[in-house]
């Protein structure tokens, strides 16, 4: 399974970005269980899948300062695209952040091509 971060017309890749301000421990445990997730789909350990609405799902990491979440959209069976970041501090997800998601949710799908391959 591939994993791919979505990017925006200019080329800026804000999951990536986000992971990158992370101290290193949080991103070796964010890499690590991305690797998980390429290697053995969705069988990975240390992770939780989640659907949130529609196509829009959510996968949940812990890490050394708190746990984290992925928006994601699936656009083939071997193809996730991360679309949103989010170190969630409480129970409901704020709708700003689910927004943002489902924005990107659809540009994805609307240039799919662009992030298969």
């Amino acid at each position: 399974m591939k994993v791919k971060f979505y990017h925006n017309s200019a080329g800026k890749r804000p999951v990536l970005d986000e992971i990158n301000e992370l101290d290193n421990q949080d991103q070796a445990k964010i890499i690590g269980c991305f690797e998980n997730i390429q290697q053995l789909g969705f069988h990975s350990p240390r992770v939780e899948f989640r659907q949130i609405e529609g196509k829009l799902w959510e996968i949940k990491i812990r890490a050394h300062t708190g746990g984290y979440r992925f928006f994601y959209v699936s656009i083939s069976k071997q193809t996730l695209v991360l679309l949103h970041m989010l170190n969630k501090k409480t129970q409901k997800t704020p709708p700003k952040d689910k927004k943002v998601a489902m924005t990107r949710l659809k540009e994805v799908i609307e240039n799919e091509a662009d992030y298969i391959g």
